[in-house]
């Protein structure tokens, strides 16, 4: 039986063909991946199935109800996790939950049996607000939201970007779950251990489908695309780094970042937890971690956007307690949540950036030629930065993060939701940056990108659990990969997430 299928669909907005006579069907309790690189059309063709975006050619139903004249019919029968997490961050998990029961026309009560098996895991933390959720806990609780009305279709998507990897794991175990019920799943993600999990996915590119079949099928077919070459750093950095399994091995004077005894509490709370590590000049450090572990509150202390509790640190020679404006006019930064102005051009938010930072005209006139022709965004000086696809925003706020030529430059989730070949971009820039001399400090939930790091430290329960090369930890551990160690010491933990 059918539970989706998609005739001729196509979608513009102005000059811009999101969609181009795509067609498609999904079985009945299936689980159908949905794949392509962000400004593919996913989003729009989400929209389009649970009706709440009109198509301008083509049909569309849902368990046989049409998306345009049967609406009310398609919302009953459609459960929706948009690709930002669509909760209320100032409503509690149990007023969350109960608000999208009564948009549905139910109640949390009718609807219990159909979501027991996930909510149950959160419920503890009923009365806690959405916004203090950890990455993973919100992913339940959206789950739950979209399941409270009981739909015999799930539309999810990209749901699992910037949650760490055990979460991810553990949520495709409930979507097997949910699969086993007879629930129709459409997913999609930027993850291939993900894409590898669906029955069948089909590759959607500039608003078209260019293939459905098999994961394996697909991602052969388009290995270009899906799975580039790996990318090996040609520098005598990363040499010296494969010389050495300890975790401090650097001369004092070439570290970047110093850190001894380093704690952060919130109340009776230790976030960060006593922990210690150098980083030195030049060196890729991946700072590694479940969500909750504490990494982002050890970073804003390390970028002079918090004080810690006790201990001591010191970035570019500056002390972390004392001098943390010197530190901010010494470091890069690239939140996970995009940092650009977006309703400026990409030369105005490069010049704009340059002048906070402090760069004369002239200096910022000349670099910005330089950076936009080495990006290949020349032609694109002018464009507002909100009209690019998200591979090339990431890459811009990268570029104008070190425009300045940071001691160090710190990466939070940089290429969080972005398709395979655009990070392997991401990452050549990085290793550009790095043979410049900057000191790269990142956050990341894909293992693979771990694996490119020099050193890598993972963060329990907010200590510093493992700290050494990627080699190192995988022999130490006895593990295959990166993802196999992470996901060893993260089910280590045993505090709450928070």
């Amino acid at each position: 039986m059918t539970a989706i299928e998609v005739r001729n669909i196509s979608k513009s907005y102005g000059k811009v063909k999101a969609l181009d006579d795509v067609s498609f069907t999904v079985g009945k309790g299936e689980v159908f991946g949905l794949i392509g690189p962000d400004g593919a059309g996913k989003t729009s063709l989400y929209r389009i199935l649970c009706s709440l975006l009109l198509p301008q050619s083509g049909t569309a139903t849902v368990d046989g109800f049409d998306v345009v004249s049967q609406m009310k019919e398609i919302r009953r029968r459609v459960g929706y996790m948009p690709g930002k997490f669509s909760l209320y961050q100032d409503l509690t998990v149990e007023e969350n939950l109960k608000f999208f029961a009564t948009l549905f026309g139910t109640t949390v009560e009718e609807g219990y049996d159909s979501i027991r098996a996930i909510y149950s895991q959160i419920e503890r933390f009923k009365d806690r607000r959405a916004g203090a959720l950890s990455g993973g806990m919100k992913q339940k609780l959206a789950l739950s939201c979209a399941l409270v009305h009981q739909p015999s279709v799930l539309l999810l998507d990209e749901p699992t970007t910037g949650v760490d990897p055990v979460s991810r794991k553990e949520l495709w175990e409930m979507l097997g779950m949910l699969k086993e019920k007879g629930i129709t799943i459409v997913a999609s993600t930027p993850y291939l251990d993900e894409v590898r999990r669906c029955e069948r996915v089909a590759f959607l590119d500039h608003g078209s489908i260019r293939g459905i079949g098999t994961p394996e099928d697909i991602l052969t077919e388009f290995a270009d695309i899906f799975n580039p070459p790996g990318i090996r750093r040609d520098s005598d950095q990363s040499d010296k780094s494969d010389e050495s399994d300890v975790s401090d091995v650097s001369d004092k004077e070439d570290n970047v970042i110093e850190v001894e005894h380093l704690v952060k509490a919130f109340g009776t709370f230790r976030a960060v937890d006593d922990i210690s590590f150098t980083v030195r000049k030049g060196e890729i450090f991946g700072f590694l971690g479940a969500n909750g572990a504490g990494k982002t509150t050890a970073m804003h202390m390390l970028t002079g956007l918090n004080q810690p509790t006790d201990g001591t640190g010191r970035v570019c020679g500056y002390d972390i307690r004392t001098e943390h404006e010197q530190i901010k006019k010494h470091i890069g930064y690239m939140s996970q949540k995009f940092s650009l102005y977006e309703d400026l051009t990409v030369a105005e938010n490069i010049r704009l950036f340059a002048g906070i930072y402090g760069m004369k005209d002239d200096e910022i006139k000349s670099k910005t030629d330089v950076l936009l022709q080495r990006l290949k965004f020349s032609e694109h000086k002018n464009t507002l930065v909100k009209s690019l696809p998200l591979g090339w925003k990431q890459k811009l706020a990268f570029s104008v993060s070190i425009f300045h030529e940071p001691g160090v430059v710190f990466l939070d989730e940089p290429t969080g939701g972005v398709d395979p070949a655009t990070r392997r971009q991401f990452w050549e820039l990085i290793y550009d940056a790095a043979q410049r001399g900057i000191t790269v400090f990142v956050t990341t939930h894909y293992m693979d990108e771990a694996e490119y790091c020099d050193r890598i430290s993972i963060m329990v329960d907010g200590k510093i659990k493992a700290m050494g090369t990627p080699d190192a930890l995988k022999k130490e551990y006895g593990q295959p990969d990166m993802d196999h160690v992470f996901t060893l010491l993260a089910r280590q933990a045993t505090r709450d997430s928070s």
